[in-house]
């Protein structure tokens, strides 16, 4: 039917009709994440901040991949560099977090963790403390999650707020 309408359209010597509007596709609803995996990407979310919390170096290592790659936009880039960034790798946090850098008493401690998404063997998570946000890609390999990326902003403090 279509190829005898295009025959007389061409044999009509008219225009063709104009092209139809690109079809979208359906949109498609966001499907409920796996609790058991949500559970477990929180609680490597949580050794990850508590454990620096704790300064407690074996617990902060164990939620990292060997490879990490953490990263802050730099507020005052590097000359050399046009778009700044804040390199760290997994020794460097288990270095600052051995040195107590965010050590804090329990009844001090205000931080949260959402699961924004897990997919397959992929999971994105944002972490908050009062000095920081991270936003932290996990692998799972095997049975086990870690953190493979993160990419933090340091919160401005205040003066009188600053972190002791």
């Amino acid at each position: 039917m279509i190829a005898a309408l295009l025959a007389a359209i061409a044999l009509d010597g008219s225009t063709p009709p104009p092209a139809a509007a690109p079809v979208q596709p359906a949109a498609v609803a966001p499907q409920a994440l796996d609790p058991a995996a949500v559970k477990a990407v929180e609680a490597v979310a949580y050794d990850y901040v508590d454990g620096q919390l704790e300064g407690d170096v074996a617990r902060v290592t164990r939620s990292l991949h060997p490879d990490l790659a953490k990263r802050a936009i730099r507020s005052r880039p590097d000359p050399d560099e046009t778009l700044g960034l804040r390199r760290m790798n997994r020794d460097e946090l288990a270095g600052l977090t051995r040195q107590g850098a965010l050590k804090t008493p329990r009844e001090q401690w205000d931080r949260s963790v959402r699961v924004l998404d897990v997919a397959g063997n992929v999971a994105v998570a944002r972490v908050e403390t009062p000095w920081f946000v991270d936003h932290l890609n996990l692998g799972r390999f095997g049975d086990r999650w870690v953190i493979v990326n993160a990419l933090w902003y340091p919160k401005p403090q205040p003066a009188a707020a600053a972190k002791p």
